[in-house]
C-alpha cells in the first residue's frame, strides 16, 4: 500500500511560482495537526516568506546548534588564540579548558550556554580555593563566547559579567629577604649540600635578576662574549620583547664553571635527568626550601632583593625597571627607555655583582672562587 502524504500547495512569493510542501504521512500527522501546519504556513506566506526556505533555515540552525558545541567552538577560537601567545601559554590555556569547562559544558550547544551554567563551572573551581584559576577560566569562557558572537553563531554573549561571581582575594607578594639579608644568603649557598650546578644556576638567577624559567632556559648560543651581552630573545620573555643583560665579571665566571658540565649541551644549565632539556624552572626554588628559606625566599623574589637594594642605593627606577624587563606603559617613553639604558644598566650591574661578591664577606661566592683561580708553575 502506497504512503499517502499530506501535501501544502502554495503560490511562492514575489515569483508566483506553485510549490507543493510535504507536511508529514497520514495517519501519523491528523487532520487537525495537518490543519495547524497549514495556518502557520499561511501566516508566513501574509508576511511574504516561503514556508520551504524557512523549514529549511529551522533545520539548519538546528543542524548548527547541534555541531556548534562549546567545545568545537572552543577549538575554533584556540586555534586562532595561540597563534598571539607563547607556545608553553597557549598549553596552559588549552589545559585548563579540557580539566575545568569542557568535562562540565563541552558538549552543550554554545547557543544553549548560559551564565548559570558558566558559574557552575568556576564554582566548582573557587571550592578549591582557586580563585586565580577561577578569574582566568572566567576570562576564557567569556573570549570563546565573544569569538561565538563574532562569528555569527550565536547573537548576544550571557558570560560578559560572570567574573563578578568571583571572591576578591588579596595579592600576596613572593616572599623575598631584606637587603640586609643578603650576606645570610650567600653564607647558606656556600654551605648548602646541593649540586653545584643548582648553586650555579641560583647565584647567576641573583646576578642577572631574570625570572626562574628565562634563567633556567638559557642558551649557549645567546651569549655574545664580544659585545659582552647575553640576549634574550622576545618569544622566551614574558613581556615578548627582547631583553639584553650586560654581563659582569662575575656572570662570566659563573659561565667558565658551566662550561665544564654543558658546553656541549645547547643549555647553559641542562636538566640532569634529561640533558637535553633544560632545568626545570622550580629547581631553585625547592633548593631554597632545603636551605632553609621556605617561607621566606623564593627564586623569583630575588628579583625584588635586587630592586629594593638597588633603589635603596639610589640608581635610577627607570633603569631599574628595564633591568626587570618590565615593560614602561607609556610606549613612547619605553621605547626611549629601551634605546639609552643598556650602558647605564651595565654600570648598575656591575655595582649589583660586587655587592653580591661582598655580602659573601668570606664565604666565597662561586663567581668570586672562579675568578680568583691562578694557573701557576711549580
Amino acid at each position: 500500500m502506497a504512503a499517502r502524504l499530506w501535501i501544502f500547495n502554495y503560490q511562492q512569493p514575489f515569483t508566483g511560482k506553485r510549490k507543493n510542501l510535504g507536511l508529514g504521512q497520514y495517519p501519523a500527522l491528523s487532520l487537525a495537526d495537518a490543519r495547524k501546519k497549514r495556518e502557520s504556513f499561511l501566516s508566513l506566506l501574509a508576511r511574504d516568506v516561503d514556508p520551504k526556505e524557512d523549514r529549511e533555515k529551522q533545520q539548519q540552525e538546528r543542524k548548527a546548534a547541534t555541531e556548534n558545541t562549546f567545545e568545537a567552538v572552543a577549538k575554533r577560537w584556540f586555534k586562532v588564540h595561540q597563534t598571539k601567545v607563547k607556545a608553553d601559554t597557549a598549553d596552559k590555556i588549552w589545559r585548563s579548558l579540557e580539566n575545568d569547562v569542557i568535562p562540565r559544558i563541552g558538549k552543550l550547544p554554545i547557543a544553549s550556554i548560559t551564565a548559570p551554567k558558566a558559574i557552575e563551572v568556576i564554582q566548582q573551581v573557587t571550592g578549591r580555593e582557586s580563585f586565580e584559576t577561577a578569574r582566568k577560566l572566567a576570562r576564557r569562557m567569556n573570549n570563546v563566547m565573544v569569538f561565538a558572537v563574532n562569528a555569527g553563531i550565536v547573537h548576544a554573549n550571557p558570560l560578559s559579567g560572570i567574573k563578578e561571581m568571583i571572591p576578591s582575594t588579596r595579592v600576596q607578594n613572593r616572599p623575598a629577604l631584606a637587603p640586609g639579608e643578603l650576606p645570610e644568603l650567600m653564607r647558606a649557598l656556600n654551605f648548602a649540600n646541593i649540586k653545584f650546578q643548582t648553586r650555579c644556576l641560583i647565584e647567576w638567577q641573583l646576578h642577572t635578576m631574570v625570572r626562574p624559567g628565562e634563567a633556567v632556559t638559557a642558551k649557549w648560543s645567546e651569549i655574545d662574549y664580544e659585545s659582552r651581552l647575553w640576549v634574550i630573545p622576545a618569544e622566551r620573555m614574558k613581556m615578548q620583547r627582547e631583553h639584553q643583560i650586560p654581563l659582569t665579571e662575575q656572570m662570566l665566571a659563573i659561565l667558565e664553571l658551566m662550561k665544564q658540565i654543558s658546553s656541549h649541551r645547547e643549555y647553559i644549565f641542562p636538566s640532569m635527568r634529561q640533558p637535553l632539556e633544560p632545568a626545570n624552572k622550580e629547581t631553585a626554588n625547592m633548593a631554597l626550601k632545603r636551605m632553609g628559606f621556605k617561607d621566606r625566599l623564593v627564586a623569583h623574589g630575588m628579583r625584588a632583593l635586587a630592586s629594593t637594594t638597588l633603589n635603596e642605593e639610589g640608581f635610577s627606577p627607570d633603569v631599574i625597571e628595564a633591568a626587570l624587563a618590565h615593560v614602561d606603559h607609556n610606549k613612547i617613553r619605553g621605547a626611549y627607555n629601551r634605546s639609552t639604558y643598556l650602558e647605564q644598566r651595565r654600570k648598575m650591574m656591575i655595582w649589583w655583582s660586587e655587592h653580591i661578591e661582598s655580602a659573601a664577606n668570606g664565604n666565597m661566592s662561586l663567581a668570586n672562587a672562579q675568578r680568583g683561580l691562578r694557573v701557576v708553575n711549580v
